[in-house]
This record gives structure tokens, sequence and C-alpha cells, in this order.
């Protein structure tokens, strides 16, 4: 680890987290200081680059200090987040901004708060008719509403890159995770899958109304319905969108609540030696990755939505991921719908 460019190691314990669905990734690490001597550059705000043997996987800034003493006992532990905690803890600046265009969020929004290398991965075209920033918004909470509206998702690269994108559903599986009953190719610790239907219903039906503007008339009574058929049984949810710009907007919104529920639906959880695959690469969300597991009857592509190194002095390193169903996070990135739902404007 590099504090303001000094280098620091031989840590007890760390743990580095990544996840595409967080606004944050976050970093803990721990040492000892038997000699009693606390490093001087290390003060909270202090920016950070996590490494893992030579290659970056965070970039931010810490955040917590923590210098205790005790008898037998001298822990310094450190904590913070990656550079989208800057955009999270910081207010966007009080404008109202009509046709705002996903750039125009970047440009007045993002860059101010010295976010200078940016990256949209997908043709973005999309206008939010009318921004209301009051006091309180996040930069955080602007960039996420412009980048939705284009269909895409905001996150942080290793190397502290902003970037406004979705996955790539097109890139072939790129690792495999076994667990056998004879034991044979194992490479898994530990395997968990959980299934849920607490998030998911089986027709979500949404009413919106838009306000309106100095040359257009408000909008009123429109409605979208979606149905999701692989919840058997009825279980609907009603619910009232406020601010829609459009029967189309209306449409995109219960389309990424029906993908959020789904995707909230079902979890693999697995804990593998070390921090890379068997090509030698660092696990890295946004992964596809074959599955096969007897005990659990699967077989087949998953997509890597998060990852958790840990490890430390005279601990066997470890890392746990957390796949979901392939395809499912921002169904809009790939051609058709999502299976098992169908729509009823």
């Amino acid at each position: 680890m590099q504090i303001n460019g000094r280098q620091h190691g031989d840590w007890t314990h760390y743990a580095i987290d990544s996840d595409l669905t967080a606004a944050a990734d976050a970093w803990q690490v721990s040492l000892g200081l038997p000699g009693g001597v606390f490093p001087a550059d290390v003060e909270p705000g202090a920016m950070v680059k996590v490494l893992v043997g030579d290659e970056t996987v965070l970039l931010g800034r810490i955040d917590d200090i923590s210098h205790s003493v005790a008898a037998g006992s001298h822990q310094l532990a450190l904590s913070g987040r990656d550079l989208a905690g800057m955009l999270l803890d910081c207010s966007a600046p009080l404008f109202t901004g009509k046709g705002m265009t996903l750039q125009d969020v970047l440009d007045n929004v993002v860059r101010p708060l010295g976010i200078s290398q940016i990256r949209v991965d997908a043709k973005a075209k999309g206008q939010i008719e009318k921004i209301n920033v009051d006091p309180g918004n996040s930069a955080w909470d602007v960039l996420t509403r412009a980048a939705q509206a284009n269909g895409l998702a905001a996150w942080f690269d290793p190397d502290g890159t902003l970037v406004v994108g979705g996955p790539d559903y097109s890139r072939p599986a790129s690792a495999r995770l076994i667990l056998r009953r004879d034991g044979k190719g194992n490479n898994v610790l530990s395997l968990a899958e959980t299934r849920s239907h607490a998030q998911r219903h089986s027709e979500l039906t949404l009413l919106g109304q838009g306000h309106g503007q100095a040359q257009t008339a408000g909008r009123h009574a429109m409605r979208y319905q979606v149905f999701d058929s692989d919840v058997c049984y009825h279980k609907p949810l009603i619910q009232v969108e406020p601010d829609a710009a459009s029967q189309a907007e209306l449409a995109a919104r219960a389309d990424k609540m029906l993908a959020d529920a789904r995707l909230a639906g079902y979890t693999l959880a697995a804990t593998v030696a070390g921090h890379r695959d068997s090509r030698g690469k660092l696990w890295t969300p946004g992964q596809r990755i074959e599955v096969e597991s007897e005990p659990h009857g699967i077989n087949g592509v998953y997509f890597l939505m998060a990852r958790a190194f840990e490890g430390g002095r005279g601990q066997g390193s470890i890392t746990r991921l957390t796949l979901k169903e392939d395809k499912c996070w921002i169904p809009a990135m790939r051609a058709g719908q999502q299976s098992g739902a169908k729509h009823v404007a």
C-alpha cells in the first residue's frame, strides 16, 4: 500500500472490496506497532493506492484511523474508500438544468470535485428533461440518475478512472469454478447458493405523472405494467412515480425495478484460495465465470458482481466472490428482453 506516495507493507490483516452495485469500494488494513512508532505521513484524507503484488486494485483516500494501546498490544488500523467516496460525501452544486445530458453532469458536477479520469463505455444519448438539485443531494446521486437515464451504471476502475457503462455480455467466460463430490478438479473452498422471492413480484404496475414546463403540459395517467413469470403465484406491486418524463421513461424504470429484484433474488457466494484465477489474473467484478457444482446441480455461466480480497501476515490469502445470474444486471446492455418477463403498456 502506498500512502501519499510512500510504501507501507507487512500488514497483519487486510480486506479490499470491489462491488459493482456498491457506491464506493471499501478497504481496511491493520498493523501491530511493537516499536510504538506511528508513521508520520498517515493522516485522514491522505491519498492511498492499494496494490496486490505490483497491480493496483484501488485508488482512494483514508477515511478513518484507529490507534490503540493496551497491555501488551499496540495497534494501528486504517480504513477508507475509493474515489467514489468523494462523490458520496460532497453535495452537488445547486442548479436547475433542463435537458441535461450525461456529459453535462460529468462536466458540471463530477469534474469540479477532482475526478479527472472519466470513460463513458456506451453511447449515451438520453437526456433528463429536468434536474432539480436540492440542498443535500450528493454528487453521486446526480451522477447515478444521469447514468440510469441512459441505461448505464457508474463505478471506479482500480486506477481511479470513473466508468459510466455496463457489462459486456459478449465476453466469453474467463474462469471456471468446480465443486465435485469426488473432489477431482475442485478449486473452491466453499460455495453457497441463496434463492429468494422477498423482493420479487408476479406483476409490477407503475402509475406515473410528470410536471408541466413552460412550453410543455403536464403528463398524467401514465401506466406501465410488467410481469415476472418465474413468480408463479399472485404477488402484485403497485407504485406511483411522481416525476416521469414520458411513457418510455416509466417503462425503463419498471424494467429496471424488475431486473433489480431478479438480481437480488439469486446469489452464489464462493470462497477461493489466493487472489487470482487460473490464468493468473486478479479476480475482477465484471468477469463471466463458468460454475460447475454437483451438490447444487449447477452447470452454467454466472456474472461476477463483487469480490473481496482478504489476508495478512501469517494468514492464507483468500478471495470471496459474489456471483449473480448472467445477463441480469442492466439487461438493456444485451439484445432482447430478460427471460421470464413480459410487458403490458
